[in-house]
């Protein structure tokens, strides 16, 4: 890999680098997962990429020795034993506790990762990207938060000839977005909710950034995917569906549209983080729901995958 000692290289906080992913873009990729998110998604599947720092998370197997509440410097973290959660405690994420816990059960989830130690990490898996097409996507999280960090990485990837993706919800500045719009061969934008008010409802944030981010980036950048969460209830209404087939209409720049079903993998990591996992009762669409909703993008001349 290149190296450029004559650079102070960027530095960022990851969350997981995850191998052998086929659902971040075409072939086999390696998914590099960005900490930090402004959105908060009822749906989101990845909690622990939400707050920018790393945190300290609980994995089943605490026994409730009490180490944890003797060695915090700060605040302790003592456990329910009862239903293994927090006590009310409002834990520093100094990661004191974590060293001595003879479970493993602690851990701290986030790292400060350099450009080249990035680089190594995506350069292990550069057989499986030219053998499929595949390469490397970031994620999260979201990239544009650490927007200058995910640029820099980026552009070694491409002096290295290795395929680039961001997936993005599409919330963040659009000079940023543009920016890395210029060392990226493929966007993964998310396409949630149309409608303003609902999209604050269940994300926290308007889409109104969101929606002008897509259409500017359409203007300047030829390869989107646009990616639609289907969460049964909330975006797989017909109305919002429609209107989302029409702004695609109106994009040549997206290549596909990718419909994303739900699925109830992400509520043990909002148990692991404190957390109440807003989706209890929401059933996973079955496959002849996620056929007919493919169909509907189909009948208006849309590339449709369920999926990627």
């Amino acid at each position: 890999m290149i190296f450029r000692p004559e650079q102070v290289e960027q530095k960022g906080v990851i969350f997981n680098i995850q191998r052998y992913s086929v659902h971040d873009g075409p072939g086999i990729r390696t998914t590099v997962f960005m900490k930090g998110c402004p959105l908060r998604c009822s749906w989101c599947h990845n909690p622990e990429g939400l707050e920018s720092r790393p945190e300290v998370v609980i994995y089943d197997g605490c026994i409730h020795c009490g180490r944890c509440e003797l060695i915090c410097p700060k605040c302790g973290m003592p456990l329910s034993a009862e239903t293994n959660e927090l006590k009310g405690i409002i834990c520093c994420h100094c990661g004191a506790c974590v060293p001595p816990c003879p479970t493993g059960s602690r851990r701290v989830i986030g790292r400060e990762m350099t450009e080249s130690d990035i680089l190594q990490e995506i350069d292990k898996d550069r057989i499986f990207y030219e053998d499929s097409g595949g390469g490397v996507t970031f994620s999260g999280g979201e990239p544009l938060s650490q927007a200058e960090f995910v640029k820099a990485v980026l552009s070694r990837c491409r002096q290295e000839g290795i395929h680039t993706a961001v997936d993005t919800s599409g919330y963040g500045r659009q000079e940023d977005l543009l920016s890395l719009a210029e060392v990226t061969d493929l966007f993964l934008f998310d396409l949630k909710l149309m409608d303003d008010e609902k999209h604050k409802q269940y994300t926290g944030v308007s889409n109104r950034p969101i929606l002008d981010n897509l259409s500017a980036l359409a203007k300047v950048y030829r390869n989107i995917w646009l990616r639609v969460p289907i969460i049964p209830g909330i975006t797989d209404d017909a109305e919002n569906l429609d209107m989302i087939s029409e702004r695609v209409s109106e994009l040549p720049s997206v290549q596909q549209v990718c419909l994303l079903p739900y699925h109830k993998t992400a509520a043990a990591k909002f148990k692991r983080m404190g957390l109440p996992y807003p989706l209890e009762n929401i059933q996973q669409p079955n496959p002849e729901t996620m056929e007919s909703l493919r169909m509907q993008f189909v009948a208006k001349g849309l590339p449709v995958t369920i999926g990627g």
